[in-house]
């Protein structure tokens, strides 16, 4: 073979190689070449999209990593090169992978050389590039050392190690290449030749600089970054690597030689799913229809016989497929589950269609009832894995996790990994900061990209005029081009948030494994492990069921009833009184501002409801949200063009809204199959406009076969093509049903707590966010709203958590800092007998190793000391001194420590009778503490004029969305902080993070302003603030300022009497001798002149007058007595 790439980076070296899989592949292809390997750093990340890429352009795949290698010094590392041969070294490399992350990963995966014994076999083996052992060895000048490591990698691994030179017009490399080349002469190492490739072509050296910077943070225009030497590191053609190695010609043929060393071949559909032993030595199947019948029965008694033969189809098909086992491991870990009284969801996902897991309880979705379709889910005409997606109580879903490991085996389990890449508006705002253009200038550009699923900047570029608009500038134009060749790079890996693989080998044996915040995952996603055989499953940690349990707890210990979450009514008013108010801060999927509104409009009054709003609310389907409100309002205006048409689109409004929607219409007026019809359904989702060409004719006239066609069962052709057209418009945005009949049950039941029993769900809430400051405020002023009286945190009556008291909410001491667990225990144990009536008594109560002082200090400043009769202040000033004497007493106390003066301790001090601080102050200390102002709040005085000036609060803020962008808002803000900036010009600017009573937010001031009001800007001080409001993608919106007045100022000044002049008609001079009387007069009153002729009222800015009786009796001389008022 001739030469072929053999040490190449792709995206999968994140934001390192920008040799994207599918073009690179495809140049080596272009430029004749028959192999080509993929060597990224340390990961295998991409080697299965890599290999299925090359094998579409009819290249061999070599499959590879450039791994770390751990030096004597363990905090440096080399490189080397693994290239894989065969079945066994494929094997090996993945074992090396996984164990370089999992027991050894510092900073980087490193293996070590005790880590390749044994594991060689298999492998070829590079010296890699100027960061290899030998490579390094020899630049330092350490040639009997870099002989040592050449010869021990010689044997390590016997005739597949060589020793790699490379030439990127590097000097360090034209020093090293004759020293390697003398050293494989000298050890008899065969040399090979190698481009160390990061990119494509030549010209993306500078879009790779771009994707460095992103990674470390840095811009274009600093100097001391990290950056490539020179622009040499793209895909060469042969010719060009033979002329680069012209003295080394057998390096380059050697390229050939390992590349035809190299034939590993993944497979593919083999699945790998451990077998499921069911008891008395039933067979899976004999024991899943057991299982199912008996459920089935259970769940419909009175006419369980209409739906078995649904269960039998669906049975059949499971079977048939092989999914038995898979059925029963899911049901045997639910079972554990609700066995182990962990909450568990009703099911999401497209699984809430099958019959067969609503019968064994795997969901508890009834898909008869809401006309969910199993072959959504399994399809027999295409092969694919089935998914679950299983909600657990967050606090516990480990457990679950745990159960599974135990039964099938530790190193049979692991969590699968995801990539963050960079997306449309993702790649604009991370490229704008790397070219060092200006955020307001970039924010534009990322606002003008449509918000819509999987939106690309090409398709933005069609569809948005005013993003067309500023691509014509020049710096636009250039940042549009570069962020279209970054897009979609995978920017991280992270641990994906439910997946769970489980294997009846060790994963490992399949995949390399990935640790990330002590987390085990694959280093392949969910794609990717599907073809290859591994089953995933979803387990998912929902804070929402814990908080469902824990309400339905409180209700059963404060009301004595016990409700039962999967068996409510399922029509009550109260519920859909609440959902209808948009009062659903705390309720599943409904809580944000965008969603509230939108319920206002749509109140809903059945589940189906519900579940059309959910499905509704997205980026796409949002716009048939008036067309669905306007035919539910008055369905007579409805037009069917065919009976089914009304049966299935009916509750909907006659939109479709749900992917099951599209495969019904399909069905029922053309005659396919279920099976068929999702084919259809997806070919339409995706867009293949061969496969939709296809299908339409079918769709209209049938195939001659089994699918009679719309025409020959009673539409016309027009309306056939009308229906057809329609569904492929909405089957890009249609929802799956089960899947939003899932969320909508979990939706229902918070609601219906909320509605019916607010004091105990609200406690079960504000305790699942004590750790979360912002959720705690946000829900504590819903509890405000909702008029339920909030007890400040008490250590004669506070819990742990949040607790129902009379018909008040009791604070929950976990909510305070620096206050843990056990001293909460300390604290309730102590109580038991009596109540705590003075700090003393407090502090000799509670264990001495509780007595920490930072705790004590946290709890005074909350308030939970209020209730021994002392000012804060009080015992702010003695608890240290109360403490350390407690510790002392108990020091002398104890046990063998008998003191002869045991009769003579002082008395405790009497309690000090300070005055309290003042109510900011107070305020303060309960902010510093709970994260959230609780007695009230510093900005509460400004109320009225908050009102008066009409100002939002950030609350109304928050939940409008980006149709509000460029918005002018007026607010009134606490400075909390500023940050000073800086603009390219070198001018002054800040950023203020601002809060009320409700939210935070940040404001932008701008130079011009900032020069004008920096005499007012100051931490801790109260505002009236003018500015536009700016919305970015997943973030609360920012404030850009074009106003910033003091708000005490304008406290007083609502004090104070203002003097009104009146002016018949403006005139300059007039109002000019005006100003200089007034200014003989400085004072603390406003002067506002009332201009007759246009009936407009203007304030004098800048000048306050002092309302002497000289300066009034002028005044009324000059305007008549009655065109001066003070009032």
């Amino acid at each position: 073979m001739s030469f072929a790439h053999l040490h190449l980076h792709t995206e999968f070296s994140l934001l390192d190689g920008f040799a994207r899989v599918e073009r690179v592949t495809k140049k080596a292809a272009e430029l004749g070449m028959k192999a080509i390997a993929i060597t990224d750093h340390g990961t295998m990340f991409g080697v299965v999209d890599f290999y299925k890429a090359a094998k579409a352009n009819g290249i061999k795949p070599i499959i590879g990593c450039e791994v770390y290698l751990q030096s004597e010094d363990p905090k440096k590392n080399y490189h080397l090169v693994l290239l894989v041969k065969d079945e066994q070294g494929y094997k090996n490399l993945i074992h090396l992978v996984s164990r370089g992350f999992v027991d050894n990963f510092y900073y980087k995966p490193r293996i070590t050389r005790a880590m390749l014994e044994g594991y060689t076999e298999g492998l070829v083996a590079l010296s890699a590039c100027l960061q290899g052992e030998v490579s390094a060895l020899l630049l330092e000048g350490r040639a009997e050392d870099a002989a040592s490591a050449a010869m021990w990698y010689r044997d390590m691994f016997p005739d597949n190690f060589y020793l790699e030179i490379q030439d990127h017009g590097i000097s360090e490399q034209h020093r090293l290449n004759p020293l390697m080349a003398k050293l494989a002469e000298e050890l008899s190492i065969p040399l090979v030749a190698t481009n160390d490739v990061h990119y494509v072509d030549r010209e993306d050296a500078s879009v790779h600089d771009v994707l460095l910077c992103i990674q470390t943070g840095k811009t274009l225009s600093e100097p001391d970054r990290m950056r490539f030497q020179t622009d040499e590191f793209y895909l060469k053609s042969e010719e060009e690597m033979a002329a680069l190695f012209r003295e080394y010609p057998e390096a380059v043929e050697n390229t050939g030689k390992i590349a035809d060393a190299c034939n590993f071949d993944f497979t593919f559909g083999e699945i790998h799913l451990p077998a499921f032993t069911p008891p008395d030595g039933l067979a899976p199947a004999a024991y899943l229809r057991g299982l199912s019948e008996a459920g089935l029965k259970k769940r419909y008694p009175e006419n369980w016989q209409e739906h078995r033969p649904r269960l039998d189809y669906e049975l059949s098909v499971i079977e048939e497929m092989g999914y038995e086992d898979y059925f029963l491991i899911v049901w045997d870990f639910i079972k554990f589950a609700k066995d182990a009284g962990i909450a568990v969801g009703p099911g999401r996902g497209s699984g809430g269609g099958s019959l067969v897991a609503y019968a064994l309880d795997i969901t508890t979705v009834d898909p008869m009832k809401f006309e969910l379709l199993f072959e959504r889910f399994l399809n027999p005409e295409r092969i694919t894995l089935p998914d679950f997606d299983i909600d657990f109580e967050d606090e516990r879903r480990q457990e679950v996790i745990d159960y599974v490991s135990d039964k099938y085996g530790k190193e049979n389990v692991a969590q699968i990994i995801t990539f963050g890449t960079l997306g449309a508006r993702a790649a604009v705002r991370d490229v704008g900061r790397v070219l060092g253009m200006p955020l307001f200038q970039v924010d534009k550009v990322a606002k003008a990209i449509p918000f819509s699923l999987n939106m690309t900047l090409e398709r933005a570029l069609e569809e948005s005029h005013r993003l067309k608009e500023l691509a014509q500038e020049e710096d636009v134009a250039l940042l549009l081009d570069i962020a279209r060749k970054v897009e979609g790079v995978p920017r991280h890996a992270s641990t994906h948030a439910a997946g769970v693989v489980i294997s009846k080998e060790p994963v490992e044996h399949y995949v390399p494994l990935y640790l990330q915040d002590k987390s085990i995952s694959t280093q392949f996603p969910m794609g990717t492990l599907e073809e290859l055989g591994l089953v995933k499953m979803d387990f998912l940690g929902l804070r929402n069921l814990s908080i469902i349990k824990h309400a339905v707890k409180i209700i059963e210990k404060q009301r004595g009833i016990k409700i039962d979450v999967d068996h409510l009514p399922m029509e009550d008013r109260k519920t859909f009184d609440l959902l209808s108010s948009g009062n659903t801060l705390g309720v599943f999927q409904l809580e944000s501002g965008g969603m509230r509104s939108f319920f206002r409009e749509l109140r809903p009054r059945t589940v189906e409801d519900i579940i059309a709003g959910i499905s509704l609310y997205r980026p796409g389907p949002m716009e048939s949200i008036p067309t669905y409100l306007a035919n539910r309002a008055d369905p007579s205006k409805v037009r069917y063009v065919h009976p089914k048409v009304r049966d299935i689109l009916g509750v909907s409004g006659g939109v479709i809204i749900y992917q099951e929607q599209v495969m019904q219409l399909v069905r029922e007026l053309a005659g396919f199959s279920y099976a068929r019809s999702d084919l259809v359904r997806r070919a339409m989702s995706k867009k293949h406009m061969d496969v939709m060409t296809h299908e339409r004719d079918i769709f209209l006239y049938g195939d001659g076969k089994e699918i009679p066609g719309a025409v020959t069962l009673g539409l016309d052709e027009t309306q056939g093509q009308q229906m057809f057209d329609a569904m492929v418009d909405f089957a890009k945005y249609a929802f799956n049903k089960s899947h939003a009949a899932g969320y909508a049950i979990i939706a229902y039941q918070t609601a219906y707590l909320k509605a019916n029993y607010p004091l105990e769900y609200m406690a079960a809430l504000l305790s699942s966010v004590m750790s979360t400051t912002s959720k705690l405020a946000e829900y504590l002023e819903d509890l405000r709203q909702l008029g339920i009286e909030l007890l400040p945190p008490c250590i004669n009556y506070s819990g742990d958590a949040f607790k129902v008291e009379g018909d008040a909410l009791r604070f929950g001491l976990r909510a305070i800092k620096n206050v843990g667990a056990s001293l909460i225990q300390a604290i309730e144990r102590g109580r038991e007998e009596r109540p705590y009536s003075t700090l003393e008594d407090f502090l000799q109560r509670l264990e001495a190793s509780q007595l920490n002082k930072r705790a004590v200090e946290s709890l005074i400043k909350a308030g939970a000391l209020d209730c021994l009769g002392e000012t804060r202040r009080s015992l702010l000033a003695r608890y240290e001194s109360q403490i350390e004497g407690v510790q002392r007493s108990s020091r002398t106390n104890a046990p063998g420590q008998i003191s002869l003066f045991d009769d003579m301790m002082e008395p405790a001090t009497e309690p000090m009778t300070e005055e309290e601080y003042d109510e900011e102050t107070l305020l303060g200390l309960e902010k510093e503490v709970l994260g959230v102002y609780l007695s009230g709040h510093p900005m509460a005085r400004f109320s009225d004029l908050r009102v008066k000036n009409g100002a939002m609060s950030f609350a109304e803020i928050c939940e409008l969305d980006e149709r509000s962008d460029e918005r002018m808002v007026s607010v009134m803000a606490m400075l909390r902080k500023v940050t000073l900036k800086t603009t390219k010009k070198g001018e002054p600017m800040a950023v203020l993070e601002l809060e009320d009573e409700f939210e935070a937010l940040e404001a932008i001031v701008f130079p011009s302003l900032y020069r004008e009001a920096r005499h007012l800007i100051e931490e801790e001080k109260y505002f009236f603030l003018k500015g536009r409001l700016q919305f970015r993608e997943e973030q609360a919106p920012t404030i850009l300022l074009t106003k910033i007045d003091s708000l005490s100022e304008m406290e007083d000044d609502a004090a104070l009497e203002r003097l009104y002049i009146k002016l018949e008609a403006w005139q300059d001079e007039l109002v000019e001798n005006l100003m200089k009387l007034l200014k003989k007069y400085p004072g603390a009153h406003q002067v506002l002149l009332f201009d007759a002729s246009c009936r407009q009222t203007r304030r004098v800015r800048n000048l306050k007058v002092d309302l002497k009786e000289e300066l009034l009796e002028e005044l009324k001389e000059r305007f008549t007595p009655e065109g001066v008022v003070v009032r």
